[in-house]
């Protein structure tokens, strides 16, 4: 079930738009210590990270379009992992994630600080710390958000608080919590 809370994160990216410079919130130990912070979304975002997974909006997940959006973000069906998800999350087994379902799901968890950081890895796809423009507009692009090569340098300008134009871990960390506060 981590790869929906991962998902949810990934959706919440391509719709972030920050419009002042996010202080940095984590430093130190914020590895140990963060990684239990949660934050619950909003029914309003929840059902936009929903609709992004129902692409054929008929109300309702197939693992298909689960399996799509996987695709999508690089990951793939390892192992089986979508039946065993929808095995958990289909409470009425009808083969199907509905949106009531869907939330059920989220009623516990929330979104950790371990993945936002999961998230931060799916886009270093150098793994060298750093996240930059084409990197977030190329996970967009797969995500099929039509997101310009320049609106992605504004948001990483945004956030950038070394002025390398560059994301880094801190940084990024800064931009999800204030998006998800900003919502």
């Amino acid at each position: 079930m981590s790869n929906v809370r991962f998902l949810d994160f990934q959706y919440k990216i391509s719709k972030s738009r920050i419009s002042k410079k996010p202080s940095r919130m984590f430093s130190g130990d914020r590895q140990n210590s963060a990684l239990m912070a949660t934050y619950q979304p909003s029914i309003h975002e929840m059902r936009r990270v929903f609709d992004k997974f129902d692409s054929d909006k008929d109300g309702k997940i197939s693992q298909s379009e689960y399996k799509a959006i996987l695709t999508a973000l690089g990951q793939g069906d390892k192992n089986g992992e979508v039946k065993k998800i929808f095995r958990v999350v289909d409470l009425n087994e009808d083969g199907f994630i509905d949106f009531k379902e869907f939330m059920e799901v989220h009623k516990k968890g929330g979104v950790r600080t371990k993945d936002i950081q999961s998230a931060f890895w799916m886009f270093d796809k150098n793994r060298d710390g750093k996240i930059s423009a084409e990197d977030i507009w190329e996970v967009l692009q797969k995500l099929g958000e039509s997101c310009s090569l320049q609106d992605c340098q504004k948001m990483a300008r945004a956030v950038d608080t070394d002025r390398d134009g560059m994301v880094d871990m801190d940084d990024f960390m800064a931009m999800m919590n204030c998006s998800m506060k900003l919502g």
